[in-house]
């Protein structure tokens, strides 16, 4: 009995990652490669993950907001905002964004270069494809990932805030002395670790998926979603752990 490709798959990936991390530690990094991966990964995204704090923020709050204030605690909001964005929502949220912005764009190039044989060509000229290719793309994701996690999580706190006075009169002094009592010092911390170990999962899988592309150009795009896939499923999984590990 053969097992499923998509197993197959995910044991290469992770053995591709290995290869990234130890090469990595080593000091070998393809440099002129990282300034591209890392603007990939950080400024080219920094739009969406922007417009889509904004949205989490307001919407959250318009949706707790509406309870607390019909229960006469309405100063929590800011506090209950802070706590749900800074354990869950702003990790899961970003790296869900970057899957599927930055993680097509890392299955896509591997499995086109994979496909038309350059891959085959870097091999031949005794340089290592993991090196040269998946070490930059791994840094710049487990690099960036923290600090679009970390953007998100201001901007939301602060749609938040505004829109808690514009709709409810909830004074911004009250908000913020609500997110102060509520978040623990450890809270952010944390919420960067998540992002960071969600980063540098989605890159190994992408990356992985990406390299280990059959046939033609049509394989591409089914290589891309498999990864997609599988960064969304593993990332759903690893939250349930670390938010286990992290704040049980």
């Amino acid at each position: 009995m053969t097992s499923p490709r998509w197993l197959k798959r995910l044991g290469s990936s992770l053995m591709i990652g290995g290869q990234a991390v130890a090469a990595a530690s080593k000091g070998r990094i393809n440099s002129i490669d990282l300034s591209d991966q890392l603007m990939e990964a950080g400024p080219a995204s920094f739009l969406i993950v922007l417009i889509t704090g904004i949205a989490a923020g307001t919407v959250f709050n318009i949706q707790v907001a509406a309870e607390l204030s019909r229960q006469g605690v309405g100063s929590q909001v800011g506090g209950l905002l802070a706590i749900g964005m800074a354990r869950e929502i702003a990790p899961l949220l970003t790296a869900t964004l970057l899957t599927g912005k930055v993680a097509t764009a890392y299955a896509a190039q591997l499995g086109t270069m994979k496909v038309t044989e350059q891959i085959d060509a870097i091999t031949m000229l005794r340089t290592d494809p993991v090196e040269y290719l998946v070490v930059p793309r791994v840094i710049a994701m487990v690099v960036m990932a923290p600090v679009q996690c970390l953007l998100f999580f201001s901007v939301a706190l602060w749609s938040g805030q505004i829109s808690s006075t514009a709709l409810y009169q909830i004074p911004p002094g009250v908000f913020w002395d609500s997110v102060r009592d509520w978040l623990i010092l450890s809270d952010v911390p944390f919420m960067l670790i998540k992002a960071l170990v969600f980063g540098l999962l989605i890159s190994v899988l992408a990356c992985g998926w990406g390299l280990t592309t059959r046939g033609g150009p049509k394989e591409v795009g089914t290589s891309t979603t498999g990864a997609v896939v599988m960064a969304l499923v593993t990332v759903s999984l690893m939250d349930v752990l670390l938010t286990q590990v992290l704040f049980g």
